[in-house]
């Protein structure tokens, strides 16, 4: 874990709009900068940096972040990657933590790894232009030199000691440590790839992390990958990602094929927007990395029985990383056929028809819980909910736990509500009726202005009392996740730094969504371009109507209270004392 005080040193130190700026152009828009949005398509710009909040936002998609967080969308990084990779060009080092045992070989390893991986890259291609039997294999492929030289591919000669010719230290630790040569019982050394297409695997920085090697002849394996290393484990890994980001981006969706060729054959034809996985099952890191590349993501299989494993595997993982908004799809290719093939056969066209067809996961999801059992036996029905049960419990989507579940329960021909009750889910509606006034929607909405304000100008923190605020928590009639959020910012300000930046400070707790709304609504407040005067006269008058609201909505609760059971002597001095102050305060 990296202590949040160096996250935020490290973001006072890093410029936003240079990040950006590195990626998508930006121009000076009054106080911050704009760009068309590197995340949607769109024609008039929509995206905003901030260079005085050093946040992003997209007033279009609704994508947002600190510069940490544009690197995690942009380039597909994990957390810790972005944070390296921005500390590295401030010249911070990053605190070290507990590390896994392949953290600690990456550590020892990783520095040496990289140049010998790009040599062994560099001779592998150099390679291939005295290969004909490979340049020939390629054309029977149908893939152009263009798209070889793209894709980085090479050819490993059929020898047992070929890297010897740029590697004169062939007793050099680090082509073992990157898993290009072995060492036999007796000590013999021998290169790992022979005779073999080279497809290089490059990370999300552009940095060769191992190879896949495909057999020219009938030898096994026909596919030969690089063993995890100390800069290259298959589960985190996707091939080609580095390469299609930009179409991606572009077509809004990502496929994600089986094979090396696969990705390059669907390229040739045109279609730039795919990556495989590493000869692995699709894991749920590789879906995190999917979905912050695009909201749609296909995954794409054989027809037969071992394709359909595979598929059920993806969506297995996938499920804990589902967010309403986002589309997980299932495509089953005819029999007989890969991406590669079909797509060589029947071109980019009729390949993205069958794109189009391509099954949501719910239908997937149902269809293969229907499949080995008899629905119209209660047995059946029964058989069908226990399995789905596991899967529908790891749902992190809301909206879309709710719809498969809805349509569990008139599959099976159960109530929702007692599929529910089986599940175990707890919904969000209580058996507790709604009184009957109702705070007016204006309540929410002045706690969120008041919020935003704080963050457009953190100085207001100190003008709000946290015992005002403790209140509002018992006060049900009030917006309480506004509340909370306003009640943790207003803390967090007023102990923190000035310049604390409050989308990172908030990151994966349960006020990041508000925290990052009031950011975007601090930016409309900024772009009035009031006086500093003006803007704290509006802060005085939204906090003035919150406070108001908090007040008659605890009054009420005392209220309500003392119906039920009574008051004690504190609450009655509380009551007097609200009363007294709601009389006082001026009126609208």
């Amino acid at each position: 874990m990296i202590p949040q005080s160096f996250i935020q040193d490290l973001l006072g130190r890093v410029d936003i709009v240079e990040v950006v700026d590195r990626y998508v152009k930006l121009k000076r828009s009054g106080a911050n900068y704009s760009a068309c949005c590197p995340f949607h398509t769109e024609k008039s710009p929509s995206f905003t940096v901030s260079p005085t909040k050093q946040f992003y936002h997209c007033f279009g998609c609704g994508a947002h972040g600190t510069a940490i967080g544009f690197l995690m969308e942009y380039s597909g990084m994990g957390f810790v990657d972005a944070v390296k990779d921005l500390a590295q060009g401030v010249g911070m080092q990053v605190p070290e933590a507990p590390r896994s045992e392949f953290e600690q070989r990456r550590a020892e390893d990783g520095p040496d790894l990289y140049g010998a991986l790009l040599k062994a890259a560099q001779f592998y291609r150099n390679q291939l232009k005295d290969a004909p039997q490979a340049i020939e294999y390629l054309k029977r492929r149908g893939l152009s030199g263009e798209i070889a030289k793209k894709f980085g591919i090479g050819y490993s000669p059929d020898a047992w000691q070929g890297l010897e010719q740029v590697f004169p230290d062939y007793a050099d630790k680090a082509l073992t440590a990157a898993g290009l040569v072995k060492q036999n019982d007796e000590g013999r050394r021998y290169d790992v790839f022979r005779d073999r297409i080279m497809f290089p695997i490059v990370d999300v920085k552009g940095n060769i992390i191992g190879f896949g090697g495909r057999v020219l002849g009938d030898g096994e394996p026909k596919y030969l990958n690089s063993p995890e290393t100390a800069v290259f484990e298959k589960g985190r890994e996707l091939y080609g990602l580095f390469h299609a980001r930009r179409a991606i981006r572009d077509a809004g969706c990502v496929i994600v094929v089986e094979g090396y060729m696969d990705v390059v054959a669907l390229a040739q034809a045109g279609i730039e927007y795919a990556v495989a996985t590493l000869g692995t099952a699709t894991t749920p890191i590789h879906v995190q990395k999917l979905l912050r590349q695009s909201d749609e993501v296909v995954f794409c299989f054989d027809g037969d029985a071992a394709g359909r494993r595979a598929a059920w595997r993806a969506l297995e993982n996938s499920l804990a990383q589902l967010a309403d908004g986002k589309q997980l799809r299932f495509l089953f290719l005819p029999d007989g056929e890969d991406p590669d093939t079909y797509v060589r056969k029947n071109g980019k066209a009729a390949f993205e028809e069958l794109l189009v067809k391509a099954d949501p996961l719910s239908r997937f999801l149902i269809d293969e819980l229907r499949r080995n059992v008899d629905i119209n036996a209660p047995e059946g029905r029964a058989k069908l909910l226990q399995q789905a049960k596991p899967l529908v419990k790891q749902i992190a989507a809301p909206m879309f736990s709710l719809m498969i579940r809805k349509e569990l329960a008139q599959v099976t021909g159960v109530l929702q509500q007692e599929l529910d009750n089986e599940f175990e889910i707890r919904t969000v509606a209580s058996s507790v009726p709604a009184p009957a006034r109702r705070q007016s929607p204006v309540t929410q909405s002045i706690l969120r202005t008041v919020l935003e304000l704080v963050v457009a100008e953190p100085r207001f923190a100190a003008l709000i009392g946290h015992e005002d605020l403790q209140l509002g928590s018992e006060a049900p009639g009030l917006d309480q996740a506004d509340l909370q959020a306003l009640q943790a910012v207003v803390d967090a300000v007023n102990v923190g730094d000035a310049k604390l930046n409050l989308g990172e400070a908030f990151r994966d707790t349960p006020h990041e969504a508000a925290v990052r709304s009031a950011e975007a609504g601090a930016l409309r407040w900024q772009e009035r371009s009031l006086e500093p005067s003006e803007l704290e006269a509006e802060f005085s008058g939204a906090w003035r109507q919150a406070l108001d609201r908090i007040r008659r909505a605890r009054i009420a609760a005392l209220l309500e209270k003392s119906r039920r059971q009574g008051l004690s002597t504190e609450d009655q001095a509380q009551y007097r004392l609200l009363q007294q102050a709601v009389s006082a305060a001026p009126s609208k």
